[in-house]
């Protein structure tokens, strides 16, 4: 699958939601079905991913996005949700 790569505000976000489900094989979901500010992990999401999801997620983005998230902390820290994952893509192309 290939994605659009676009820093564009909501195009970027819609790009990422459209990975998330398809990297993860979350069917049940559509992209836009899932808020930008909405929990991805935990007991407390709806889509509740997992390691290997957050696994999937991490190579799909160094593939097709260009960035890369190391380590535990950082996945944590930038992968809670679509607006907080958009930022760190942004983030890491304006260096």
């Amino acid at each position: 699958m290939k994605y659009q790569f676009t820093l564009e505000p909501g195009l970027l976000e819609s790009e990422l939601k459209k990975l998330i489900v398809l990297e993860t094989e979350k069917d049940d979901f559509e992209p836009e079905d899932i808020l930008d500010d909405e929990l991805l992990f935990g007991g407390k999401s709806r889509i509740q991913l997992d390691s290997l999801d957050a696994l999937q997620i991490v190579v799909a983005l160094q593939a097709h996005f260009n960035v890369r998230l190391q380590g535990d902390r950082m996945v944590r820290k930038h992968m809670m949700c679509v607006k907080d994952l958009a930022a760190f893509v942004r983030t890491e192309h304006q260096k």
